[in-house]
């Protein structure tokens, strides 16, 4: 069953919305501002932010456009990121639950396409070659490449102990099994690679790439690195069935003793940027 080649399925974050929020460490303004240099926004044209998850990504660039939509395929992220909009005051964002496959779904044209920790789970050249008729002539996919869960590995000396990373993999794998989840389905080898050649082939250029630093070390409490595994396609809530409760409890203890005062911490990741242009 590990064999089979992986599919798509709509429990692939079942759960994992409101921990998503929680877990994850936001963007760093330093993006917004490095993309909106290279591309002179200005307030102007649309934004749609492809796979949105809870608005995280979208209602940091949406002050930047007249309009943003934000579509995903998880109806829990969609509820999320309306709530989070909500709360923000963010007025001029409408999101849309469906699937990157149903674009262009009557959406129009737009100035900026995002995809942030998204892309890899599609049928990329599909949604590559319908994203790029839904860009106007002068128009820029921009792609962020990051990982938000956890933050850099190191020995260098922090405030507070790093997370156990590691064994919290182990704990994972001693509930899950050694091989990767994602949804109903397994990912033995990860996600996959190429994107570069899928978007020649639908008919970008060679990309502008830009790297941000966030150049800072955060505080995160026990609360927030459990948030941080139940946010994963691997670990996301609805895997471990009836094991939930177990596990969880499981992992509090494991986070605790390993904390300091309940507190972790640790040096935020690079986040790198592809922009790709018609």
């Amino acid at each position: 069953m590990t064999d089979a080649v992986w599919q798509w399925d709509e429990t692939l974050y079942a759960g994992s919305a409101s921990h998503y929020s929680v877990g994850r460490m936001p963007y760093p303004p330093s993006l917004v501002e490095a993309v909106g240099k290279e591309l002179d926004l200005d307030g102007t044209g649309r934004l749609l932010d492809v796979g949105c998850g809870p608005g995280s990504l979208t209602l940091l660039f949406a002050p930047r456009f007249e309009a943003a939509v934000g579509v995903d395929a998880d109806r829990g992220m969609i509820d999320e990121a309306r709530r989070r909009a909500a709360e923000a005051g963010a007025t001029t964002v409408e999101w849309r639950h469906l699937r990157a496959e149903s674009l262009p779904a009557d959406l129009g044209t737009f100035r900026v396409v995002t995809f942030a920790q998204s892309f890899h789970w599609m049928d990329r050249p599909l949604v590559a070659r319908r994203v790029r008729d839904m860009l106007a002539p002068d128009g820029a996919w921009v792609h962020v490449h990051a990982n938000t869960h956890q933050g850099v590995t190191g020995d260098d000396l922090l405030p507070h102990p790093r997370p156990p990373w590691q064994q919290i993999d182990e704990l994972v794998a001693s509930y899950l099994g050694p091989v990767r989840r994602a949804g109903q389905g397994w990912l033995p080898a990860g996600t996959p690679g190429g994107e570069d050649e899928i978007m020649r082939q639908a008919g970008f250029t060679d990309p502008t790439r830009i790297e941000v630093d966030p150049a800072m070390v955060v505080e995160r409490s026990v609360d927030e690195v459990m948030s941080a595994v139940f946010s994963l396609s691997s670990s996301a809530p609805h895997l471990f069935g009836e094991q939930f409760p177990a596990f969880e409890a499981d992992l509090r203890h494991l986070l605790m003793t390993a904390a300091r005062d309940g507190l972790f911490a640790e040096r935020r990741r690079e986040v790198a940027v592809s922009i790709w242009r018609l």
